[in-house]
């Protein structure tokens, strides 16, 4: 092998990555005149709606944390819940997202489905439920899924947003997002064209 083809296969690859279509989906009717108030009746609408348009594993999210040098870390891993609690997810405190967690307790959530060409991105602290919830949801895996988890390692934590953007795509690049702010007085929106 030779020092070349390392710079040829990039080439490649690069030139690859170029000519791949982006945006192939097709985007649902969107009424930005009847936004409403709460964020989380949009995502359920769009959840269910991508569900219903067959997009496999709508509830499937990228967890995105930082780690104690402030470097960025992101997992895919499966929504839990969402209610005025906050946008939940679990995993065991053990891990690597744990230790993050606990170290700098804020993250954030991206959802994307490709078919619709949406993407819902979610950020806010982080706090833990009680001790009981998150007992409660382990109870509810498999039991080969709890099969390695150590007593009290399971974590449920939610992630209470503070913003909220809702993302669709457009062919023509004209893309529409609709941002959720969370103010003293409740949510705040706005439209913006990208």
């Amino acid at each position: 092998m030779t020092h070349d083809a390392p710079v040829q296969d990039a080439v490649s690859l690069n030139e690859w990555l170029r000519g791949r279509p982006a945006l192939t989906g097709v985007a649902p009717d969107w009424d930005l005149d009847a936004l409403p108030a709460d964020p989380t009746v949009l995502f359920e609408e769009w959840l269910l709606g991508a569900d219903a348009a067959g997009v496999p594993e709508p509830h499937t999210t990228t967890l995105a944390t930082v780690d104690a040098d402030g470097v960025p870390d992101a997992r895919t891993l499966i929504l839990k819940r969402v209610d005025e609690h906050g946008w939940a997810i679990a995993s065991t405190r053990s891990s690597r997202k744990g230790a993050q967690l606990a170290d700098a307790p804020a993250a954030a959530l991206n959802f994307w489905w490709q078919p619709q060409v949406r993407a819902v991105r979610v950020r806010g602290a982080v706090v833990e439920a009680t001790p009981e919830e998150s007992a409660a949801d382990l109870a509810a895996r498999s039991a080969a899924a709890r099969a390695d988890v150590a007593d009290g390692d399971w974590v449920l934590w939610r992630i209470v947003p503070s913003r909220i953007e809702f993302w669709q795509g457009s062919r023509d690049r004209r893309h529409t997002r609709v941002v959720y702010e969370r103010t003293d007085a409740g949510w705040t929106h706005r439209v913006l064209r990208d």
